[in-house]
């Protein structure tokens, strides 16, 4: 093995001068090149300071969204379980709050007991003659006297201190029964039935005990669609004050109603909602979340899903102040018999206007159109005139006259824009009580 000293094998390489010029060559080209860049790099030095800062700024920027997106989605989260847990704690204050003046009615009433005997002198044989012995008793019934059965329910609510109740008429609308009331206290009390309307299914009893707590009236003309109800009644007339929630569904409805004994009703202008209303929630109170009565529960729509209607309030406000002032309902009436008047009936009889009601006569000669001596007859209405306004109201679709006229009093005074022989003209027309 030889040893070869490295110091002797460079001083051998640099005494090359073919390859002292190649390394002096490149030497100088690496410096030429590192002090162009340098030049380069600090004539654009501003530009790349830019670019650089750009893109960590971006960077930065969407790392800050990033975290006030999720601190904004986190804030959403928190307001919307802060606004359920508000709209909860509302709902429960306000149920707290409601549940005592809300009443469960159940009807009553006697009816014969039967009981099954043998007779012995009455002997059956299916085959006759060909097997004498087959003979064998059949029971019989006879009535022997009579037990109270409940055969009906209802709800209601208190009005007033005095324990006067406002439930639907078609909940007291039977004789010879008993109307028995249970408040939220467990104690049942008798109730008499005190006024029954002649218009709408509405009711009035009073059970003799007083102080009990009674709900305040809202104003229904003020409800909107979309807007959160409670509704609690005796729900099948088995569940006692059920509570359920839901929104105010429609407004203005008309609804054909009718009662397990085949009577039907037009109801209109009627208040729809999802809220669950079942047989027996009838007579209910329909309330706002401040706990006021908006509604009267009254109906169900069958084979629907979460579809109930109640009478609006302040169709309503009339008949509790009248019974409160004189004992019984008083309506105010107009006294004409009339056709809504819309586009179709427009084009069919030739009119010159697609709205108001036409005064006509009923589907008989004894169905007069303007009853004598009736308001609109002082007034000087007469058939085949067209009420086109009520107190500036136009009637159409969503004004009703008949429903114009129930949220009115006895005496007050209404001018009526009429349209008679194509003239247009106004008559003032003081309401009297209904007969």
């Amino acid at each position: 093995m030889y040893n070869i000293k490295l110091s002797y094998h460079i001083k051998r390489i640099f005494n090359n001068r073919f390859f002292v010029a190649i390394f002096l060559y490149s030497l100088i080209s690496v410096i030429i090149a590192l002090l162009v860049t340098f030049g380069f790099v600090w004539y654009f030095r501003a530009n790349i300071f830019s670019y650089f800062a750009r893109g960590y700024m971006q960077e930065n920027q969407g790392q800050i969204n990033n975290k006030n997106s999720n601190s904004k989605s986190e804030a959403e989260k928190i307001i919307e379980r802060q606004s359920i847990l508000s709209q909860e704690s509302l709902v429960v204050s306000t149920v707290k709050k409601t549940n005592p003046a809300v009443v469960s009615i159940i009807i009553s009433k006697n009816v014969p007991k039967y009981e099954a005997y043998v007779d012995p002198n009455q002997q059956y044989n299916p085959f006759g003659d060909m097997f004498p012995g087959f003979s064998f008793n059949i029971p019989q019934y006879r009535q022997n006297g009579t037990e109270k059965k409940d055969i009906g329910g209802g709800s209601g609510f208190f009005v007033s201190s005095d324990g006067l109740i406002v439930t639907n008429k078609h909940v007291v609308d039977q004789t010879g029964v008993e109307y028995t009331v249970f408040t939220n206290d467990g104690k049942k009390h008798s109730a008499t039935v005190v006024a029954r309307d002649p218009v709408l299914d509405i009711a009035l009893i009073k059970i003799s005990e007083s102080g009990y707590p009674y709900l305040e009236l809202g104003d229904s003309d003020s409800l909107l669609v979309g807007q959160s109800v409670i509704a609690i009644g005796n729900a099948l007339g088995e569940f006692r004050n059920t509570v359920s929630v839901g929104v105010v569904s429609g407004l203005a409805r008309s609804i054909t109603a009718g009662d397990e004994s085949g009577n039907t009703e037009t109801l209109d202008h009627v208040i729809q909602t999802d809220a669950a209303i079942n047989p027996g929630n009838s007579g209910g109170p329909l309330l706002d979340l401040s706990g006021q009565v908006i509604g009267v529960n009254v109906a169900v729509a069958q084979g629907s899903q979460n579809i109930g209607f109640a009478l609006p309030i302040n169709s309503i406000k009339s008949s509790i102040q009248s019974v409160k002032t004189t004992g019984k309902i008083i309506r105010p009436f107009l006294g004409i018999r009339y056709v809504q008047i819309n586009a179709e009936m427009k084009d069919k009889n030739n009119l010159s206007v697609d709205y108001g009601v036409l005064v006509k006569q009923g589907t008989t000669t004894s169905d007069l159109a303007v009853i004598p001596g009736s308001p609109a007859d002082k007034a000087g209405i007469v058939e085949n005139d067209i009420i086109l306004e009520v107190n500036g109201t136009k009637l159409d679709d969503t004004n009703n006259l008949a429903t114009i006229i129930r949220g009115k009093n006895v005496g007050d005074t209404l001018t009526l824009k009429i349209l008679h022989k194509g003239t247009e003209k106004t008559v003032q027309v003081t309401l009297e009580a209904a007969k």
